[in-house]
């Protein structure tokens, strides 16, 4: 005699109210990786920052995140995912206020650090909670999809948010409006959020931790480094002490009882590739939105507010996309429905491609927003596999391991294509002879440096050297949307031939037609 299998617990109006409360921290942690970019020249004039300093400010933030998420998605399988998040949104209001007063650019590069390990703590606690929270597999689906959707409108809407901020205040406020949100969550928190952790969960092995770190930040480091002034011994070295550190790393976690990083996640092929899925998809994206960014203002002339309005459309159809590929993978194997996404994307790359520097922004908006509407359904739909794939006392490791593939998928397309795009800069920038050595200089730096130099130059020979840089920055653009729009295309085919097993999120399961996936399972 056989016992049919008890459906799960539909979720009530205190996990959908726990939802938007788990949104508060998601938006602004998003809404940080973005929005400092704008007050960079206000707080280089008030605090008097080197360009060196100034990198510091706007890098460390990802760095700090890069390298303590793995390391807080577990902590919080061990404390309590909740108590983790109410210590990280205590710790992240308060730096946000240390860096909103902040006096000298040490000073505020400290705060920032501090802004980025309490950033750490947020996103897999969010993430990892919501899996408790909604034990439906359409309800969960739909749960993440919101929980994507908020995180990447929030990248979306940070440009936006900080030219607003900054025409009205001071460089402080784009940190203070974190305050009063993280006020909030503290005070729902406790109320609607359940809390969570591994029963077994053993001690947190600090060189483990420490290995972490010494093998991410180099890493991260060095392929910034890259992208900023090509390749160099001291980037080089970065990044091979970090890989050298981490291959100590996953020996260590191979011999530990209660590891750090539960390596035998990725023995799940469907684990492995949705992840590799979503570090590529957000190396295409880190990549275009470096460009499409500085093409709007530097080559089209739009401002700051402007150009983030622009990217408005495509955050409201990445919202749509979202929302809806949950419900289209209750029929659909999730599978096509993530490719034709990014079929999509590729589209939208390949547009892209077509810019030709014209004050006519419909090539450059169009394109944009086709990239991101296509990124919607595996970001909503992958997030939900991963997490599905993965024991649920592991899920803060998971959700951890999601997280960090979207960290550094994103310094790897800025690295990479940054570099690039760089190289297809200088190669196709004409400088006439005669100019001076500081402009040539700037001019072979990038496209921003030009801009800068020709303000202390006679206007007719200001105006050929910046027409000449704006032409060779359209041609790095063509060529990163191509690339992008050939990689969109593999991966599309990559998931389709790697994850075509897995079955629609609806399809009921009995005990003479249930599918399964030949080497791995996915729940729901």
């Amino acid at each position: 005699m056989t016992t049919a299998p008890t459906a799960p617990e539909r979720a009530g109006a205190r996990q959908w109210t726990g939802l938007a409360v788990l949104a508060l921290p998601t938006l602004l942690a998003s809404i940080d990786i973005s929005v400092l970019n704008l007050a960079a020249p206000h707080i280089s004039a008030d605090l008097q920052a080197s360009g060196p300093q100034l990198l510091w400010v706007i890098d460390i933030y990802a760095f700090m995140i890069a390298g303590f998420l793995v390391t807080m998605g577990t902590l919080g399988d061990r404390i309590g995912r909740r108590r983790l998040l109410l210590i990280g949104g205590t710790a992240f209001g308060a730096a946000s206020v240390l860096a909103a007063y902040s006096t000298s650019p040490e000073m505020l590069i400290g705060a920032r650090a501090l802004l980025g390990l309490a950033g750490a703590t947020l996103m897999p606690s969010t993430l990892a909670l919501i899996s408790n929270m909604f034990g439906d597999p359409r309800e969960r689906g739909m749960a993440i999809a919101l929980w994507a959707t908020v995180f990447s409108v929030g990248i979306a809407l940070g440009p936006v948010v900080g030219g607003a901020l900054l025409q009205t205040f001071w460089w402080g406020s784009v940190f203070l409006m974190a305050v009063p949100v993280m006020l909030v969550m503290l005070v729902l928190a406790p109320f609607l959020l359940p809390e969570f952790k591994d029963p077994d969960a053993g001690r947190v092995d600090l060189v483990s931790v420490l290995l972490s770190l010494a093998a991410l930040l180099p890493v991260v480091y060095g392929l910034k480094e890259l992208a900023r002034d090509g390749a160099s011994l001291p980037a080089l070295a970065a990044i091979a002490a970090g890989l050298a550190v981490g291959a100590v790393f996953v020996y260590r976690q191979r011999s530990l009882a209660s590891p750090l990083l539960d390596l035998g996640l990725f023995r799940n092929w469907s684990f492995s590739v949705l992840l590799t899925a979503m570090l590529m998809t957000m190396f295409v994206a880190g990549g275009t939105y470096l460009f499409i960014t500085q093409y709007l203002q530097l080559v089209v002339g739009q401002t700051p507010l402007a150009a983030g309005l622009w990217l408005l459309p495509g955050a409201v159809l990445l919202t749509v996309t979202s929302m809806t590929a949950p419900m289209v993978a209750a029929w659909v194997r999730p599978a096509y429905v993530v490719a034709a996404g990014l079929g999509v994307s590729g589209v939208g790359h390949a547009v892209l491609a077509l810019v030709d520097g014209s004050p006519d922004l419909t090539v450059s908006v169009v394109g944009f927003t086709l990239i991101l509407a296509g990124g919607g359904p595996l970001i909503a739909l992958g997030t939900d596999l991963i997490l599905s794939s993965a024991p649920e006392e592991r899920a803060g490791s998971a959700s951890a391991l999601s997280e960090t593939s979207t960290e550094l998928g994103t310094a790897l397309g800025i690295a990479v294509l940054g570099s690039i795009g760089t190289f297809v800069y200088r190669s196709s920038l004409t400088v006439a002879d005669g100019l001076p050595t500081a402009a040539s200089e700037a001019a072979r730096d990038s496209l921003a440096a030009t801009v800068v130099a020709a303000e202390e130059m006679p206007q007719g020979t200001a105006a050929s050297l910046v027409e000449s840089a704006q032409a060779a920055f359209t041609s790095a653009v063509t060529v990163v949307g191509g690339i992008n729009a050939a990689l969109s295309a593999l991966l599309a085919l990559l998931i389709v031939l790697s994850l075509r097993h897995i079955p629609a999120m609806g399809a009921q399961e009995t005990e003479t037609g249930a599918e399964e996936a030949p080497t791995d399972t996915v729940r729901g």
